[in-house]
């Protein structure tokens, strides 16, 4: 478990419809995504997703962690295209970029 506590941290979610007719939908209908984000530094410290498969949400932990939220969501669509080639890629950029909006939102 990570700790929080040095930092001046928040934790945001986001959510997002996964398409129907992708076998990923069959499973859930919903992907769920939480950050956790220092917001000194607006980089991503920490994030989970609603998978059933702990390695997928594993895999997209560690493309996100240390990835800056200040800019919008550039770098981490950029990432999550190239090497997140799973059904549903869409879907988790969207519980993704909702998240980080909520968390602009709040911030300002």
């Amino acid at each position: 478990m990570a700790d929080h506590a040095g930092k001046k941290t928040v934790l945001t979610a986001g959510f997002a419809q996964i398409p129907k007719g992708t076998s990923l939908y069959e499973v859930s209908t919903m992907i769920g995504c939480v950050l956790i984000i220092d917001m000194d530094h607006d980089v991503i410290c920490d994030a989970s997703f609603t998978f059933v498969m702990d390695k997928t949400s594993e895999f997209l932990v560690a493309l996100l962690i240390g990835k800056s939220v200040a800019g919008g969501m550039q770098e981490i669509t950029q990432v999550v295209q190239e090497r997140f080639l799973a059904p549903g890629q869409g879907a988790v950029l969207q519980a993704i970029r909702a998240a980080v909006e909520r968390y602009h939102e709040k911030k300002m």
